[in-house]
């Protein structure tokens, strides 16, 4: 067995009886975290400005894209914190109060996303496959009312980072926990087992269920009938694809990757080959999950003509303030 390295800057190497390998991650990291703090901030910036300055009637699909943007936004906003992090490979220059609220912030937006997202297909299902209920069953006061209790319990939930969350010295190096110290990993095992189970597999399960039930519904020949009915449709189906795109391509990965390193560092933290197996798939996993910031604001496109006249309308008023100038 390979005793640890303090030589070897990474979070975990120091915490068993085998060296985790894992230089890739400070190329992979601050390279995929900067494109998408590029790309992720534009396209949220100018979705927030659209929703909260061209967008005149909010409808209860508003309110929750609007949350989901925030929660977009504050997630890219940490990302320059990640990137200056991990380019260092593993030197925090911040101090330990700034980790707590990083880390906080980054997995606080995470599970907001994913709330959020979860919501929107609810609402959606709602509206295609109980289309009469839904006049009574969804408005503006009772998405805002949604929405705060949404926030209250990721909140809560997220709390416990603060605590859980720490920094230690790697001989020079100030390392800020991804997890936690080893002396509170077991408490935050138990921890991350029950939030990933009460905000990630619960909504995915949802999400699962009602746009399974809503690609039925828009199977059957009575829906889609009439232009205006087909282009509805089209949209409908275009939107499940991109909710279900989201959990599939950026959630699932990292919570199936980072659930498995977890159980093998908590029960062979020996078994190096398979640590350092683990500990990769989880780190390569953790960009797909920073993708979902650019894919969502392509649900604000497509949710309306609304929207995208909003855009249209922004883009002439800037090239007719262009040319009077």
């Amino acid at each position: 067995m390979a005793k640890p390295n303090d030589n070897v800057r990474t979070n975990d190497s120091d915490l068993y009886n085998c060296t985790l390998k894992e230089e890739f991650k400070y190329i992979l990291l601050p390279v995929s975290y900067t494109l998408v703090f590029v790309v992720g901030l534009g396209l949220n910036v100018t979705a927030m400005y659209v929703i909260l300055f061209r967008t005149k009637h909010w409808k209860p699909s508003t309110i929750y894209m609007i949350n989901l943007n925030v929660c977009d936004t504050l997630y890219i906003l940490t990302l320059p914190f990640l990137i200056y992090y991990y380019a260092d490979e593993n030197d925090w220059p911040f101090g330990e109060l700034m980790c707590k609220l990083i880390r906080f912030l980054f997995y606080t937006n995470l599970y907001g996303s994913i709330l959020f997202l979860s919501c929107i297909s609810l609402h959606r299902y709602v509206g295609i496959c109980h289309p009469v209920r839904s006049l009574s069953w969804m408005s503006g006061r009772r998405a805002r009312l949604v929405s705060v209790g949404i926030w209250a319990i990721i909140l809560i939930f997220q709390a416990p980072i603060l605590y859980f969350s720490r920094t230690r010295r790697n001989g020079d190096d100030l390392v800020c926990h991804d997890t936690t110290s080893i002396d509170l990993f077991n408490d935050f095992l138990v921890y991350s087992s029950v939030v990933m189970f009460l905000l990630f597999v619960l909504p995915f399960g949802v999400v699962l269920v009602c746009n399974g039930l809503m690609v039925r519904k828009l199977q059957e020949p009575s829906v889609g009938e009439g232009p205006m009915s087909q282009r509805s449709k089209q949209k409908s189906v275009k939107m499940i694809i991109i909710v279900l795109l989201a959990f599939m391509l950026c959630f699932l990965p990292f919570h199936v990757n980072r659930s498995i390193y977890y159980i093998i560092r908590y029960q062979n933290p020996n078994e190096c080959d398979m640590l350092r197996l683990a500990n990769n798939a989880y780190k390569a996993t953790r960009p797909l999950v920073s993708i979902n910031s650019c894919i969502d604001p392509i649900l604000y496109f497509m949710a309306g003509q609304s929207f995208r006249k909003s855009i249209k309308k922004s883009m002439k008023s800037d090239k007719s303030s262009s040319t009077l100038q």
